[in-house]
């Protein structure tokens, strides 16, 4: 069985009286019980719009999507049960401490307290978190701190599938690398991952295989290596920006910057 099937997916979202914004076009793919598969594509390209429909937030407006053999329109409640989501923007009771957060997710999820705080140690010391600042309030962490706790709230429970949608957008070099770490450990772990970024290096390193998406449509997928190697004739240095300026014409430098 695998992982996630999405098959021929689309939503829309209307802007203004008249004009409709497709921000994802009739996308298939299926991810592999215990693989880090990568949705790789600039800002606003639908990384963010598939994760949501995955995770039950949003309904398609076309197509099927299913977890583990669950339907997420017939089935929310139980696929919400086999998942975990890490958003950019993490969600806290910003007035409680690192350690009350977690302990109040944990026990959403039928983790023991005592269970809920070794798992949190442990986590937090793989990202290089010092425990002391864990009884501080959230408030007081900085953005990156704040990602840190939130991975840390998903990793808890050790959810079937993680959904991870950028995750380390806005962290230092050093924090995005122990986060990187922890994803891996995760999927050491047993944790199928659904990885959604921008980072094409990030992309590379982490994932098994790759979608790459481009205006709401599937560009490629594949095996990072095998998408390079493909172009490696024509393109003796291609990389994975390679591949997407070979597929869509633009680079990922220019859609960016359109964005901002």
């Amino acid at each position: 069985m695998s992982a996630v099937v999405v098959r021929n997916v689309s939503k829309y979202f209307k802007k203004g009286k008249k004009e409709v914004v497709h921000a994802v076009r009739k996308i298939s793919f299926e991810v592999e019980e215990g693989e880090i598969f990568g949705i790789l594509g600039p800002n606003g390209s639908g990384k963010s719009t598939l994760i949501r429909m995955i995770a039950t937030l949003l309904i398609p407006d076309e197509g099927k999507i299913e977890v583990f053999g669950h339907d997420v329109l017939k089935e929310p409640d139980t696929v919400r049960r086999l998942i975990h989501r890490v958003s950019v923007e993490a969600s806290f009771f910003k007035k409680l401490s690192a350690y009350e957060n977690l302990s109040f997710s944990a026990g959403v999820y039928g983790l023991s307290k005592r269970m809920a705080l070794k798992r949190a140690n442990e986590l937090m010391a793989l990202m290089g978190f010092d425990r002391a600042r864990l009884k501080d309030p959230i408030e007081d962490f900085s953005r990156g701190m704040q990602q840190k706790v939130a991975i840390a709230r998903a990793f808890l429970t050790r959810p079937k599938l993680l959904l991870l949608d950028e995750p380390t957008t806005g962290l230092d070099p050093r924090a995005k690398r122990e986060v990187q770490e922890l994803i891996l450990h995760a999927n050491r772990e047993g944790s199928t991952i659904l990885l959604s970024t921008h980072d094409m290096d990030e992309a590379s390193r982490l994932c098994h295989r790759l979608l790459i998406v481009h205006e709401g449509r599937v560009v490629v997928q594949g095996r990072p290596i095998e998408l390079v190697e493909s172009l490696r004739r024509k393109y003796p240095d291609a990389s994975l920006e390679t591949v997407f300026l070979e597929y869509t014409g633009r680079s990922f430098e220019e859609l960016e910057m359109e964005v901002v």
